[in-house]
């Protein structure tokens, strides 16, 4: 199966995040992440350089192998280059995608976060393979980004063609995400909701089972 069609089975997508777990723990994080199951990780440290990323990319990429679960690298298709990653999430921000995949190749990831139904779209016609939208709730994670509600997430994968990744993001917890299902998403990031649940693997667990991910 290549990495496209791995990305298809996805419902959660998990990111291991320095603004919410400490740097010695990032390792032992990551496990538990993978022990539950997760298809795929994004490994997010704004708060660092490039070289202590793609010191932690080079750790992350052989053990996310391990557990055949897809590696992303956030904001430097680069260190997604140099790590062995399967690929890169970029910002609106970020610039076009299409020097990105002459870098990175046909097969590699290459993902766009999105907040609006404009933009998601537009990623799509920059043949981006999925999408973050959100975020749906303010969050911590992206502090001053206005909160973009629940009322478009079904209306943009009508317009997207059908079995298009969607992840909707921001500030889902277990007690919002029976809200954001209903709204239409079927697949979903959780960062510091699920980083702060004393038994990670579990939650994994319970999430992809709710989001009827086959294990």
């Amino acid at each position: 199966m290549n990495r496209k069609e791995r990305l298809s089975s996805c419902r959660l997508y998990g990111i291991v995040d320095t603004g919410y777990t400490a740097e010695h723990q990032l390792l032992s994080v990551t496990e538990k992440l993978l022990e539950g199951g997760l298809g795929i990780l994004q490994l997010r440290a704004k708060n660092h350089g490039p070289e202590f990323i793609e010191q932690m990319g080079k750790q992350l990429a052989p053990l996310c192998r391990r557990h055949g679960c897809l590696f992303i690298i956030n904001d430097y298709p680069e260190i997604a280059l140099r790590t062995g990653a399967d690929g890169v999430h970029l910002g609106q921000n970020d610039g076009a995608l299409a020097p990105v995949r002459a870098m990175l190749g046909e097969d590699a990831i290459i993902g766009r976060s999105t907040h609006s139904p404009e933009q998601a779209l537009g990623a799509f016609r920059e043949q981006a393979d999925y999408i973050g939208f959100g975020p749906l709730f303010p969050t911590g994670t992206k502090p001053g980004r206005p909160a973009i509600g629940l009322n478009d997430i079904a209306s943009v994968q009508q317009q997207l063609p059908e079995g298009f990744p969607v992840f909707c993001i921001g500030g889902i917890t277990g007690e919002t995400l029976p809200f954001v299902l209903k709204a239409g998403a079927g697949r979903i990031v959780i960062v510091s909701w699920l980083l702060a649940q004393p038994d990670i693997t579990g939650t994994v667990k319970a999430l992809r089972k709710k989001l009827g991910e086959a294990s």
